[in-house]
């Protein structure tokens, strides 16, 4: 019997690894938070994580950027000010920054086994440095290549136990490309329901893209 949901944090941070790239979903809504404090407290280190905006202030973002566990950090925005920006001018911490339109359609090409794209977003700028370019329909265009994780971690509003999602209103954002993208992906969900409950055309992410599911009731 298929059965993806896991008893605890512990089990479902189970076996990451220290070197991990670790894609991270959500735009303000959508984080999985406890997830990601799970993640620190699993303790791997020496990682790399993926996520839209890894530069704010305070939040479960900064609080891992923090514990010094994340190595580079590849994200569209970050702030001079923040952990990120004070960690990346100590030279503490790697930063790729990219935009935010073409870090959706990398980690999206990464999970639909696409190899490389041309996009107009970037050229001529400091994004383009050290790419391919080429004029494709008069406009000037950019190699880009996929990301893939390690692990994804995505949160979810409801789960059944073959690993089936559904993502409550803005908060779908990253998490069903995230999923897509990662060999390890782990859902929070804060409602479980019952195998056949979730109608097939609400089902946002499939349960083939998710191996763990944990329960975080709110």
């Amino acid at each position: 019997m298929i059965n993806k949901i896991v008893a605890s944090m512990a089990e479902a941070m189970a076996g990451i690894k220290d070197g991990s790239t670790v894609l991270l979903a959500g735009f303000m809504a959508g984080t999985p938070e406890q997830l990601l404090y799970g993640l620190i407290e699993q303790g791997a280190r020496d990682l790399t994580l993926v996520c839209n905006a890894g530069g704010r202030m305070d939040g479960p973002i900064a609080d891992i950027l923090a514990t010094g566990h994340v190595r580079k950090l590849i994200c569209s925005f970050v702030r001079a000010d923040s952990i990120a920006g004070q960690r990346f001018a100590k030279g503490e911490l790697e930063l790729e920054i990219v935009p935010q339109g073409t870090l959706a359609e990398r980690i999206r090409a990464g999970g639909s086994g696409v190899q490389a794209f041309f996009t107009p977003t970037g050229a001529g700028t400091a994004v383009a440095e050290g790419k391919e370019a080429r004029v494709i329909n008069g406009r000037d265009c950019i190699l880009e290549y996929p990301i893939r994780g390690d692990v994804a971690l995505i949160d979810a509003w409801q789960a059944d136990r073959w690993g089936n999602l559904t993502h409550r209103e803005s908060a779908r954002n990253f998490n069903p490309i995230m999923a897509m993208a990662a060999d390890l992906s782990i859902a929070q969900s804060r409602h479980i329901v019952e195998l056949g409950e979730l109608q097939p055309e609400h089902i946002h992410t499939a349960g083939v893209f998710v191996r763990r599911v944990l329960h975080i009731p709110g």
